[in-house]
């Protein structure tokens, strides 16, 4: 099935007019629009193709829509035929991204797809994150497929930690356990930005980009960040893993998801957060979004 909307005909001439269709996966999802939305500042609309698990949430996009289910295998080819280059986003279901990605690129090589960029993770090959296996597992399905690729490897979203400053300020600390490691974060805008640059530019295919914000700060340097914009002291309070894994479990995430949070942090206070070698801000032509400005914007949309 393929749902088919338009905006109105865009007539600025400073955009890249291209006959290749890029797609997009997980076009709704927070990164995905982000992406979409870059996509059409430099390229027509109707060159980007939003695939989409759910259509009728793509409504207002202003690009051609097609149903896309990950786990749908026997319909991801028909979606993807007429795609040339591909956006693939990973799933957010942990636990079942290496089977879902596996699918998505087989259908890619039966579709034609001539170029698939993957959102991994950062330092995937070395990263003690239990998310670094399928990433791995994806990126390995990918060097055998033989389909030319591009490995973006995306660090933290600074979002992923500034979601919880109304929590934290309600509850008196910023807690974790993530200790004095280092975190290179950026916001999800600057990594869907870099992902419109490499899908719209030459260049990249075979190449693997660390992408991580310029500016590395601790969990304890946030508190005092939030701190300084709101004028309410906030101290970090450093937990072992156990504990603060009980802490999110007694706000109501499932035990799974809070292990999992926990255990994330603990790989943080290891640096695996952590990159210095400028690759995202290469990409953007600029300086990657400070962590000053995301603490900004998440309490201005308190």
């Amino acid at each position: 099935m393929q749902f088919h909307l338009f905006n109105k005909q865009d007539n600025s001439n400073h955009k890249k007019r291209i006959k290749m269709k890029i797609g997009v996966t997980g076009a709704t999802g927070q990164l995905g629009r982000m992406v979409v939305d870059k996509l059409k500042e430099k390229v027509s609309a109707n060159s980007v193709v939003a695939l989409v698990r759910n259509p009728e949430k793509a409504a207002g996009m202003g690009v051609e829509v097609r149903s896309f289910d990950y786990n749908q295998s026997e319909n991801l080819a028909l979606s993807l035929q007429g795609i040339d280059k591909l956006l693939l986003i990973s799933s957010n279901e942990i636990g079942q991204r290496a089977k879902q990605h596996a699918n998505i690129i087989h259908a890619a090589k039966q579709a034609g797809v001539q170029w698939i960029v993957y959102t991994s993770l950062l330092h995937a090959d070395k990263s003690t994150l239990s998310l670094a296996g399928e990433h791995l597992a994806t990126e390995e399905a990918l060097k055998e497929s033989g389909i030319p690729y591009t490995l973006l490897r995306n660090g933290w979203y600074t979002e992923n930690y500034t979601a919880s400053i109304a929590g934290a300020l309600a509850a008196g600390a910023f807690v974790g356990s993530a200790g004095d490691g280092k975190i290179s974060s950026a916001p999800r805008m600057d990594f869907a930005e870099a992902a419109a640059i490499v899908l719209t530019s030459e260049g990249h295919a075979g190449k693997v980009y660390e992408l991580a914000g310029d500016q590395y700060y601790t969990l304890k340097d946030l508190a005092a960040e939030i701190s300084k914009q709101t004028g309410k002291e906030l101290p970090y309070q450093n937990l072992p893993e156990s504990e603060y894994a009980r802490i999110l479990k007694s706000i109501g995430l499932p035990e799974t998801f809070a292990l999992a949070i926990a255990g994330w942090d603990v790989s943080a206070s290891h640096d695996d957060l952590f990159d210095n070698s400028g690759q995202l801000s290469a990409l953007l032509g600029r300086s990657t979004t400070p962590l000053s400005q995301v603490v900004a914007d998440a309490l201005a949309a308190k």
